[in-house]
């Protein structure tokens, strides 16, 4: 702490130690947080007791039940700009794709899905037990760190989430711990596949792993309409390819590019949320508890091997 101020020419008075304190700082006009799982809830807390506007990392917290009164204590004050760190909104391909389902571009949409890969955490990678994989700071596993980006996108395209099924699965079941030298048990899921319907009786279909060999970063989806398919995702960020039909029945496959329009910074956007600007499609508060909504259900589906049932919205 002493270096760091010193190197940076911050005042003793300044060099907090607790979080808390700093985020009361009336020098303090918003705050990014971008923590482990662990204390999400206690940040945004936090924040809302000090009416600072935030920007916190998803997941929003551990836990639905930890989501509840964060709610609650959000309903029962003068609200406050915030945004959640879901950054797939700002993947000029996604946005593009869900101008053209806004416009009715692809007619009715019928089903979709959405996968995100990370190939990370494969056995031949040897990567050892760290706090991604304590479920006491993450509360849930690949669902919750890659899943709610999925969850995010789905609610983005095209609404609320009705019902889900689902199976979670521990593929690599220990790690070796650096700090023990012993092994030690994953308690998290690394491998997530479940089932929604959405509003308007669209159907999801999703899956994430932190096992998928030879994919790096590889978030897609597909969304199949009564005029037409687009594929869009991280691989390609600025292009789709939408797939529709021409004169005479004739099917036409072609690469597009995203108009400028689409390329939108998550920042820029958290800057006109402070400024009281209006913008498109922004994560707020409320997507955060959503989505913490539907991660619990998830789980919930996957504990029960039964259909869930989402709160009506």
């Amino acid at each position: 702490m002493t270096r760091v101020g010193d190197q940076l020419g911050i005042e003793e008075s300044k060099r907090y130690v607790d979080f808390k304190e700093l985020i009361k700082d009336p020098d303090v006009d918003a705050v990014i947080s971008i923590t482990p799982n662990n204390v999400h809830a206690d940040i945004i807390r936090a924040c809302l007791e000090a009416g600072k506007p935030f920007l916190t990392e998803k997941p929003f917290t551990r836990t639905y039940e930890e989501a509840v009164p964060l709610l609650e204590q959000y309903e029962q004050q003068q609200p406050i700009p915030a945004m959640v760190g879901f950054t797939y909104r700002y993947t000029p391909a996604f946005r593009y794709a869900r101008e053209l389902v806004r416009t009715g571009k692809l007619g009715t949409i019928r089903h979709f899905s959405i996968q995100y890969l990370q190939g990370f955490g494969v056995p031949s990678h040897q990567v050892p037990y760290m706090w991604r994989y304590n479920k006491a700071i993450t509360g849930t596993g690949t669902l919750g760190d890659l899943g709610s980006h999925m969850i995010d996108m789905a609610r983005f395209l095209f609404g609320e989430f009705e019902e889900v099924t689902a199976q979670l699965q521990t593929i690599i079941p220990e790690r070796h711990d650096p700090v023990t030298g012993a092994m030690a048990k994953i308690e998290v899921d690394d491998f997530a596949s479940f089932q929604a319907r959405m509003t308007g009786d669209i159907m999801g279909v999703f899956q994430t792993s932190r096992n998928a060999f030879g994919s790096g970063n590889q978030h897609e989806v597909s969304i199949y309409g009564d005029l037409g398919t687009v594929h869009a995702g991280t691989l390609d960020p600025e292009r789709i390819v939408w797939i529709r039909e021409q004169e005479q029945g004739q099917l036409s496959t072609t690469t597009l590019e995203v108009p400028a329009h689409c390329k939108v910074k998550q920042y820029a956007d958290f800057a006109a949320v402070l400024r009281g600007a209006p913008a498109d499609g922004v994560p707020g508060f409320m997507d955060g508890y959503r989505n913490q909504e539907v991660l619990d259900a998830v789980v919930r589906a996957s504990e029960t091997k039964a259909m869930v049932e989402l709160p009506k919205v």
